[in-house]
């Protein structure tokens, strides 16, 4: 099956601005792609970049997509390994518009297999659980977010901290005391923490039932988590300090987490995601399923390869709840409270209404 031509959109969702330690983002930046091939087969691919995190804009990556367009044209579309490994050979990182790639060949696969991409993937339909996150603000402003989030029925809540200590521990104190000790709260430093910082937060954060910290510090503390893990009584996700198996052994090896998060715009896709599972499976290291600030194309194709590994088991697929003021998508996942449903089509059963898509940028290569 040989790609004739790609498709490159910049997706950009209007949003509310959603902050995290790291920086606030106004608008999704995202990218969309569509592979056309010699038969009737269209795949798609979506990315999102969060520069602040991942190291890569809108612009960056609508610009590296033009190059592994002219890379993959005229090629096999069915021949992954060999695609995936062309665009690793021309440029080193830039995993979160290789992502939008990989999602868009897997498609094509699961497509001309005629099955779901979960079932591609080895996997099973099943409904997951997702959380909602708390962005950055005020304790109070915080607090009524999370009180709103419950009372809409909400039983996960992830908290985006790592700013000063004292303001996060009255985040959080603030937040407990608006919802109640029923609801489940994860944390997420997004590396904004000293070591020190860390240590004291997470000391006097043990007392309010926390089911994890994602991230507490940067990546280039990542020789003191081992100490920071026995200091604690709040487990530890690595969310940033792993983008690629080699960092997940890394990480694991050292004991420095508990559990891990997968993000394909870290991980540069599928393909990678799967070898990361296949670390984490062999350490028992369970994993979660996140995003940046996709829409339901990409978050639909996380919850295909969330049904097909059973060692994700925390689901963090809020990523379109978070304050877009558009949905186009067509077909996707959909939102039964605050589960995610697979949907049954083949391939990831998603696209994007083209009237959206007109008023996007795009180049065809």
């Amino acid at each position: 099956m040989i790609i004739e031509k790609i498709q490159i959109y910049k997706y950009s969702i209007p949003m509310y601005p959603f902050t995290i330690a790291t920086g606030t983002m106004e608008y999704a930046q995202n990218i969309l792609i569509k592979i056309f091939t010699n038969s009737t087969i269209v795949g798609i691919g979506e990315c999102s970049a969060f520069p602040m995190i991942v190291g890569e804009t809108q612009n960056t990556c609508y610009e590296m997509a033009k190059d592994f367009a002219n890379l993959w044209k005229g090629k096999n579309a069915l021949n992954l390994e060999e695609r995936l490994n062309e665009l690793h050979l021309f440029t080193a990182g830039n995993s979160t518009i290789k992502s939008a790639f990989d999602m868009a060949l897997y498609d094509i696969a699961a497509k001309n297999a005629h099955i779901p991409l979960y079932k591609f993937l080895g996997g099973e339909y099943k409904e997951m659980l997702s959380d909602i996150t708390v962005g950055i603000g005020l304790p109070e402003t915080m607090a009524m977010q999370a009180k709103t989030f419950v009372n809409n029925g909400a039983a996960i809540l992830k908290v985006k901290l790592g700013k000063d200590v004292v303001t996060d521990v009255a985040r959080i104190k603030e937040i407990r005391a608006a919802i109640g000790n029923n609801c489940k709260l994860r944390i997420d430093a997004n590396q904004g923490w000293s070591f020190e910082d860390a240590k004291d937060a997470l000391t006097q954060l043990g007392q309010y039932n926390i089911e994890f910290c994602e991230q507490p510090m940067r990546t280039y503390n990542d020789d003191l988590l081992p100490e920071l893990m026995k200091l604690s009584s709040i487990k530890i996700m690595a969310d940033e300090s792993v983008y690629n198996h080699y960092d997940a052994k890394r990480i694991i090896k050292n004991n420095a987490c508990h559990y891990i998060n997968i993000k394909f715009a870290k991980s540069g896709g599928i393909h990678e995601a799967k070898k990361i599972i296949e670390v984490a499976t062999k350490s028992n290291i369970a994993c979660m399923m996140g995003g940046m600030l996709e829409s339901r194309v990409a978050l639909t194709a996380f919850a295909h390869f969330a049904a097909a590994n059973t060692q994700i088991v925390f689901y963090d697929m809020d990523t379109c709840m978070l304050g877009h003021k558009a949905d186009p998508v067509i077909g996707g996942v959909t939102y039964k409270g605050y589960t995610v449903q697979l949907p049954n089509g083949i391939g990831i059963g998603a696209s994007v209404d083209e009237s959206f898509l007109n008023n996007c940028e795009s180049v065809i290569i």
